[in-house]
């Protein structure tokens, strides 16, 4: 098991104890069902959000559970501990809430982040287009105003959440004669005509994950739905929110190695040949000797992390080395785990395999390994 994190206290300890429930509960049992319909339950957003999990780190006053980045991390944790890959919730949760919730108005606010903390509405961000992957400076889909209304038209794809979303923060260009410059967020309520949704993607993993193309033809939508004071501020807005999506899927790669590490232990121990238990080869000990150190730097490095993020000091260079660096650990655990299972780690059936397939989106999303690694230079100072 591992260590209890420096950043834990009763209130989290308990609150693990919810997260820890409701997934054994209502996730664990149902991740057959979920991968066989490529989405989750819609009821299971209404289920999260009766017990108080969802908008954990959003105030009381809309709606939320006004805890802090701790409680997001519990409920990452123990999602991935129930083996799970299919429900959004960490981007509805720590991500499009916090988009409202930084620079919607107030009546942007009390609009949409009840809906999305009482589980009413599902939320999802539109970043990603057919053509455009980590140049958002280039992203084609428009919003141009006309009178007191844009008019949106455009395409986005891998889109999480896409499915089921009720409503879409979405990138565009609202001046397309400007990169950086001319990019807004804008507010798409997914009933809105001239929305549709495209296909559920057919992923190597994350199978049970709705991630959706989404199509917006000359739809109109207030311009008040802007997110920001005025438009060009997207880009920016991006820069800032960008950290915590990182720190996402850092915490997230942690957890699914510890996983790994739980699943194979038990296996080794379990599993025979040449009359023993592979426990019993010194290769077997030495690969878990690996593994378990592995996962002891992630996460002490992912604690470190946190800490900094919950006293507002983690800077953008540091999370994209806990996100390069757990994202490619994670998938090299991973892999050894799957080679201590043997055959039986290919098997879909055992949750080594699809551990290895889900995690290798950890190195794309959220900004690619190379872009990690291109933000990561630019930080380093030159020598004297």
């Amino acid at each position: 098991m591992p260590r209890r994190s420096p950043w834990m206290n009763q209130d989290l300890d308990d609150f693990r104890d919810l997260a820890r429930t409701f997934c054994e509960k209502e996730i664990k049992p149902n991740v057959e069902r979920f991968i066989e319909n490529r989405q989750v339950d819609r009821d299971l957003w209404n289920k999260a959000g009766e017990v108080g999990l969802l908008c954990l780190s959003i105030p009381e006053e809309y709606g939320g559970g006004g805890g802090t980045f701790a409680h997001e991390a519990i409920l990452i944790e123990e999602q991935a501990r129930a083996g799970d890959s299919s429900w959004g919730v960490s981007l509805h949760n720590g991500i499009v809430a916090h988009y409202l919730l930084n620079y919607g108005t107030e009546e942007q606010k009390r609009a949409w982040l009840p809906k999305l903390a009482s589980g009413e509405a599902v939320g999802a961000i539109a970043m990603t287009e057919p053509g455009t992957g980590s140049d958002l400076q280039n992203v084609k889909t428009k919003a141009i105003r006309e009178g007191d209304e844009y008019v949106v038209n455009g395409a986005k794809t891998f889109i999480t959440n896409g499915a089921q979303a009720d409503v879409v923060i979405t990138v565009v260009k609202t001046n397309p004669e400007e990169a950086a410059a001319g990019i807004s967020l804008v507010i798409v309520p997914t009933d809105a005509p001239g929305f549709s949704r495209g296909r559920v993607l057919d992923k190597i993993g994350m199978k049970g994950q709705d991630t959706s193309e989404l199509n917006f033809s000359d739809v109109r939508i207030p311009v008040a739905n802007l997110l920001g004071s005025e438009e060009g501020q997207g880009f920016v807005q991006l820069m800032e929110q960008l950290p915590q999506e990182r720190l996402i899927v850092a915490v997230s790669n942690v957890a699914a190695m510890e996983l790994c590490f739980e699943e194979t232990l038990r296996y080794v121990h379990d599993r025979h040949a040449f009359n023993r238990p592979i426990w019993g080869f010194q290769n077997t000990k030495f690969k878990m000797a690996e593994i378990a150190t592995e996962a002891r730097v992630a996460r002490s490095f992912v604690d470190e992390c946190i800490e900094l993020h919950l006293d507002k000091a983690l800077d953008i260079p540091t999370v994209a080395m806990a996100k390069l660096w757990c994202s490619e650990r994670a998938q090299k655990v991973a892999d050894m785990c799957l080679q201590l299972h043997g055959g039986y780690g290919y098997m879909n059936e055992y949750p080594i395999a699809r551990a290895w397939a889900d995690l290798r989106v950890s190195q794309i999303y959220a900004g690619t390994s190379e872009i990690m690694k291109e933000i990561i230079s630019r930080s380093l100072p030159a020598p004297v």
